[in-house]
């Protein structure tokens, strides 16, 4: 059985947890219980969800929490949106990072819709 750690979702997920984690250190100081905080949980919930359920022993189980991963990933796209509105973090690519979560989307979707299809 593989580990979570060679799913490219979960990598992706990581990566995105980072790119969030420098996005928000340039938030304003007032946002630290705010925004900053929520954009954090969500991004870090993506990759723990995934490794959670990979480490359950049933299909479903582990399509319940890529469920919640996809649940994190709205949650974050929506959170990356207000702080787009809000001007917050300088020169920053917003859609570049709505993409790259979009793309983790897309590979959440695909593999629970395998994993359906293997029940």
């Amino acid at each position: 059985m593989y580990s979570h750690k060679d799913l490219i979702v979960w990598q992706k997920g990581i990566d995105l947890a980072i790119i969030i984690y420098k996005l928000t250190s340039k938030f304003p100081s007032e946002e630290k219980f705010g925004l900053i905080n929520q954009m954090r949980r969500a991004a870090v919930s993506i990759s723990s969800n995934i490794a959670e359920g990979r480490s359950r022993s049933t299909r479903k189980d582990f399509a319940q929490f890529l469920h919640i991963a996809l649940g994190s990933v709205s949650e974050l796209e929506t959170q990356l949106e207000i702080a787009k509105r809000l001007e917050y973090g300088e020169k920053v690519d917003y859609n570049e990072i709505v993409a790259a979560l979009q793309e983790v989307s897309k590979m959440l979707v695909a593999i629970i819709a395998s994993l359906k299809a293997k029940t």
